[in-house]
């Protein structure tokens, strides 16, 4: 008896062959063939006539169906199976396609010995068959039945075909992402080639690999995937729309079942993830795959059962840019003022390393700082990169400025590449897509770094470099107005570099009329008091912002001075006005910006702000008295055109280079008296005996330990000796100065003692109308007459100029408060320590005279000490003791 079975048809070989699978196990197959017919077949090289018509037949009737067969005799040698088909309809196979003539009756059947069912078969199909025969049909046509096919990609015309659908059929499948596809071209035209589903990666299945014939076995999920796509497409009807090819020549094509497109099915079901290199050949499309890649990954399904869900950034953040890192890193600050480093996510700036990109990168960073300095912006948070060994941690986000999408303006442009993330990396940006389609159309239209050609690259000159440099550009800056520029760094709150484009230099800012506190160097340092919040508003406001600056003069080392202006404001008015600098009497009325420096200090002042927020006016009046009755330097009046300015004094120190130190008596020594009481208080309490965190600096205040009594006294840093762990200081209300060493300063950064709250009470003073001798000895004699003639009295002082550009007064000091002026300038110089300096031979009238110190008052000033001189020469006192040292 015929055995009898029911299976699955997988897929036609040829109009007589069928290959089953098991409805238990569809892994198990085998080849069935229809028994007493032959048809033509489908070979590599060359298909006969009608080949594909005939197989094409019989796969339209029983592909992806059930069959019941039933075999009618075997093959001894080959084991080949040979049978009849019923389907379901009850459609019998090969019955059907003798009847349709795609099928002939093999001449030898019947031959041998049958039985009477078998030949009473054969008489059936032979009648079937004289009939087709007799109708022309299928292979009895006579003619044509011969399809041209075609396997080199090459054949295929992109620029024709690229965006159409085809029909085609599925020959094979060899991973769930490559298929052997038949594209029918035409009647007469097939295309049969590797084809690579657009949009998708599916993990690949076990391949021998060709050149070491070992056999690699497949990715978890990988031979789930075919079987997958084999139960649903194999050689199945199905269109196909033609997306491009691959670098290495593959066709690939969306594949679109009746019931939809294959890709879908396999993303959503997690069998395959998106591949992002085809995302600029959908476009658009490329939407519903990764919603379904979405889905799956919600669900953790196979190939997402260890994803994890990307935390909800919370929507975006309203910030200002407040730095330009690079084309693709920016700094942003929050609305409580903290500040983060953001990278645009799925975008990359030029890249150093390569040589191509190189050359656009400051370009780039230009072209970002334009869009974005000081904007507000919304930041949309995408993901987070931890920290590793070449990288800070940072966020990766979006950025929009009123609407528009920063990353994509950047690509479109093409100053930035688009970043082609890991198949399991979730930290891109959500228009990832659009960003790919944008990179494609920038190449296109040769934008930015796809240009090919970088413009010359800017290069400025440092005109600070030296002043040689500074006083030749000066000529140039100081004849224009308001010169247009750009903020590069902020050095401190008053002092920047700034870039001036149409001229191509760089050079050092420093803001006229003002002083703001130092900065800290490096974060573990300590700056002046308030000079990190000076730096601060300055990076704040200035920093990488277009501007414009007024330049009118150089300092001594290169730096330019001369007002900045950010959106027409006066920078340095708003230093002043926050309390975070004060103001430089000369050099604000050399730069013409006095009135205003000093409204805006008077403000700060009012308000209490920053370094003013123990301002007591009580201690600002004499200085205030001082610095409107000061004279610049360069221009003085006469002598004789001002009014007379006495102030009792003490003289607390002499320098060795015959400068004196002196305090005034009154409003400031009173306050100094209480702040040393509270100052030894606070260092008697053993808490706050706390040394220096590391070396003090050059300028720096400090508390410092006098050697002679042992008290706590303010001080200033000189100079430091690091090998042998000293300090040279300068007591600032006293003037004195003595070596110590470091475990013998403390910080000075209590606010109660700071110079804001009482300013140095030691001023820098020289004797009026007098010259000091230059032999060493006869100068110790003079310093040690003026130390005896001084020391521990009371004085009273004529304040004769006050040059504030060195910070000096020159002086004539008097012993007797009754004496002053009482009959004139000449016979009150007449009793004058001045006078006794030269009276004694420790000093001489200088015959070079300053600006200040011509005019009718000081001529007789200078006849009277000639005459003294000329005294103290014939007595042969004091310098003179050899007779007349000025003589040649």
């Amino acid at each position: 008896m015929a055995k009898q079975f029911f299976a699955n048809v997988k897929s036609v070989l040829s109009g007589d062959t069928l290959v089953l699978t098991s409805q238990n196990n569809p892994s198990a197959e085998r080849i069935f063939s229809l028994a007493f017919v032959t048809g033509p077949h489908l070979r590599r090289e060359g298909d006969e006539p009608f080949a594909f018509q005939s197989r094409d037949y019989l796969r339209s009737l029983a592909v992806g169906k059930v069959v019941q067969c039933t075999i009618l005799y075997t093959i001894p040698t080959s084991g080949k199976e040979y049978g009849v088909a019923k389907l379901k309809d009850g459609t019998q196979l090969p019955d059907e396609l003798v009847k349709a003539g795609w099928l002939k009756v093999r001449e030898d059947a019947g031959r041998k010995e049958e039985s009477e069912e078998v030949l009473q078969r054969l008489e059936t199909l032979r009648s079937l068959e004289a009939s087709a025969k007799g109708d022309g049909k299928g292979l009895w046509e006579g003619v044509g039945g011969i399809i041209e096919v075609q396997n080199d990609i090459s054949s295929l015309d992109m620029s024709q075909w690229k965006g159409k659908s085809v029909d085609g059929i599925v020959e094979r499948v060899l991973s769930g992402d490559r298929l052997l596809m038949r594209l029918k071209l035409s009647d007469k035209k097939h295309l049969q080639v590797m084809t690579l589903v657009a949009g998708i990666r599916t993990p690949t299945t076990e391949r021998v690999n060709q050149s070491t014939g070992q056999t690699q076995p497949a990715e978890e999920f990988g031979n789930e995937a075919r079987s997958y796509v084999e139960q649903r497409l194999l050689q199945r009807d199905v269109k196909v729309e033609i997306a491009g090819t691959s670098p290495q020549g593959q066709l690939i094509a969306s594949i679109l079942h009746p019931r939809g497109s294959i890709a879908e099915f396999l993303l959503a079901d997690g069998l395959a993830r998106c591949n992002d290199f085809h995302s600029t050949m959908l476009g658009s499309k490329m939407a519903s795959l990764r919603a379904a890649e979405k889905k799956a990954q919600g669900a953790k399904l196979r190939l997402h059962k260890d994803h994890v869900a990307k935390a909800e950034s919370g929507g975006s953040s309203d910030m200002i840019v407040s730095k330009i890192q690079g084309a693709d890193a920016i700094f942003v600050r929050t609305k409580n003022g903290a500040e983060r480093r953001i990278n645009l996510s799925s975008v990359r700036g030029p890249r150093t390393n390569e040589p191509s990109e190189a050359p656009f990168r400051d370009e780039a960073k230009e072209y970002l700082r334009k869009k974005l300095i000081g904007k507000h912006v919304k930041v949309s948070v995408d993901g987070h990169r931890p920290a590793s060994d070449d990288f800070e941690a940072r966020d990766v986000a979006s950025v929009t400025e009123k609407g528009k999408n920063i990353n994509l303006m950047l690509v479109q442009d093409g100053w930035c590449s688009v970043v082609r993330h890991r198949k399991d990396d979730t930290d891109r940006a959500p228009n990832y897509d659009d960003l790919l389609a944008a990179q494609e159309k920038a190449k296109e239209e040769q934008k930015g770094m796809w240009s090919g050609k970088a413009s010359k690259a800017r290069s400025y000159v440092d005109v600070s470099e030296s002043v040689q440099k500074a006083k030749i550009q000066l000529s140039t800056l100081a004849r224009q107005k308001k010169v247009p520029a750009i903020v590069d760094f902020c050095k401190a709150g008053s002092r920047f570099t700034i870039l001036i484009p149409r001229e191509g230099v760089k050079l050092t800012m420093v803001l006229a009329g003002v002083r703001a506190p130092r900065a800290p160097r490096l974060p573990q340092e300590k700056g002046e008091p308030f000079g990190q919040e000076a730096l601060d508003l300055a990076n704040r406001r200035c920093n990488q912002r277009d501007c414009e600056i007024d330049v009118h003069d150089i300092d001594k080392v290169g730096g330019f001075i001369g007002d900045l202006y950010i959106n027409r404001e006066s920078f340095a008015k708003i230093l002043v006005e926050e309390g975070l600098a004060s103001v430089h009497q000369y050099s604000a009325e050399k730069a013409g910006n006095a009135n205003e420096l000093l409204a805006a200090e008077k403000r700060a002042k009012e308000g209490r702000k920053g370094m003013w927020r123990d301002w007591d006016p009580s201690q600002e009046e004499g200085g205030e008295e001082e610095a409107a009755e000061a004279e610049p330097a360069n221009d003085p009046a006469p002598a004789d055109k001002r009014a007379r300015d006495y102030r009792e004094v003490v003289v607390t120190n002499i320098d060795s280079n015959g400068k004196l130190k002196i305090q005034e008596i009154g409003k400031g020594t009173s306050a100094l008296e209480v702040l040393m009481s509270e100052f030894k208080k606070f260092h008697a309490d053993p808490k706050n005996n706390k040394p220096l965190s590391g070396a003090p600096r050059a300028g720096e205040l400090v508390s410092a330990k006098f050697s002679a009594d042992g008290q706590w006294y303010r001080a200033r840093v000189r100079s430091n000796d690091r090998a042998a762990g000293q300090a040279e200081v300068v007591y600032i209300d006293y003037g004195n100065t003595e070596k110590m060493a470091w475990t013998s300063l403390r910080a000075l950064d209590q606010a109660q003692f700071s110079t804001q709250k009482l300013k140095a009470q030691a001023a820098d003073a020289a004797l009026s109308f007098v010259q000091l001798p230059t032999a060493s000895d006869y100068f110790s004699d003079a310093l040690a007459f003026i130390a005896d003639a001084t020391d521990g009295r009371s004085l009273v002082a004529s304040f004769d100029f006050v040059d504030a550009k060195e910070g000096l007064s020159y002086v004539t000091l008097f012993d007797d408060a009754g004496k002053k002026g009482a009959d004139g300038a000449a016979a009150t110089f007449a009793d004058s320590i001045n006078k006794d300096v030269v009276a004694n031979g420790h000093a001489l009238v200088p015959k070079k005279l300053k600006a200040w110190e011509r005019g009718t008052a000081s001529g007789e000033v200078l006849k009277k000490l000639r005459e003294v001189e000329a005294r103290a020469k014939a007595e042969r006192l004091g310098m003179w003791e050899y007779g007349d040292i000025t003589e040649d």
